[in-house]
């Protein structure tokens, strides 16, 4: 299996668990809550959707619909198949989520980890923070010696890209920091948030600003303080198509 599949397969059974889904809408779902699939396919999901359902991970159920049962003899087309996570599949989901190895702090998978948070326990979530922390100041380090030693040949487009480059780095540091400072300190999202607010924490002030409200995590009974940026905003729900 190859590192973006295994990310792919992470991810499906992760919302799956939430509900089951048509595929339209999975795919919907991974574009808009998971930035990481935007650019993939239905030629890319329903071949993932078939292993999982192989691996007996997956069932598929017809959907229940009237407008699913009309589909067909109408337009044409089969009925929409819904995809529902089977108990192998949630406990596969619990063993994935439990794993930290060295491909949770990568980019596309750490983003991946990151979206499920709320289902991960905190003693999870924090290893893979601080793994991510330290993966992100170890790149740090290259990209400030390499471009210590690189200055003096660079013109000045190309000198701001790499400093670019490290802002953002530098950026998605802080807020680990912060992160992690949270979830050592054990506070809920909720309460940092009234908090923040008796405090005078204007809205924008920064990444560490609490949102007011947490979703409980169902797997572990943990919440960890998990700083957003204000301007974060919920999926769209999907209008379901024939797939």
């Amino acid at each position: 299996m190859s590192r973006r599949s295994g990310i792919l397969e992470f991810a499906v059974l992760g919302l799956l668990r939430e509900s089951p889904m048509h595929g339209y809408e999975l795919r919907k779902r991974l574009n808009t809550s998971l930035g990481v699939f935007r650019a993939f396919s239905y030629g890319t999901l329903y071949p993932c959707l078939k292993t999982l359902v192989a691996s007996g991970w997956l069932i598929e159920e017809p959907g229940s619909t009237t407008e699913d049962a009309l589909a067909a003899p109408l337009a044409g087309r089969r009925a929409k198949i819904v995809y529902r996570l089977t108990a192998e599949g949630k406990e596969h989901f619990e063993e994935l989520l439990s794993q930290t190895g060295p491909d949770a702090y990568e980019d596309e998978h750490f983003a991946a980890r990151f979206a499920f948070f709320g289902q991960t326990s905190r003693d999870v979530r924090m290893r893979v923070l601080e793994g991510r922390r330290s993966r992100l100041e170890e790149r740090l380090e290259k990209m400030r010696a390499s471009l210590a030693r690189t200055r003096e040949r660079l013109d000045d487009y190309t000198l701001e890209l790499q400093r670019h480059g490290m802002e953002s780095v530098e950026r998605e540091v802080r807020w680990l920091n912060e992160l992690i400072e949270s979830e050592r300190a054990g506070r809920d999202v909720k309460d940092s948030a009234s908090e923040g607010t008796s405090q005078g924490v204007s809205e924008g002030s920064s990444p560490g600003a609490f949102e007011g409200s947490a979703q409980q995590n169902s797997t572990s009974g943990e919440t960890g303080g998990l700083p957003r940026h204000r301007d974060q905003s919920r999926p769209d729900p999907s209008d379901d198509t024939t797939t």
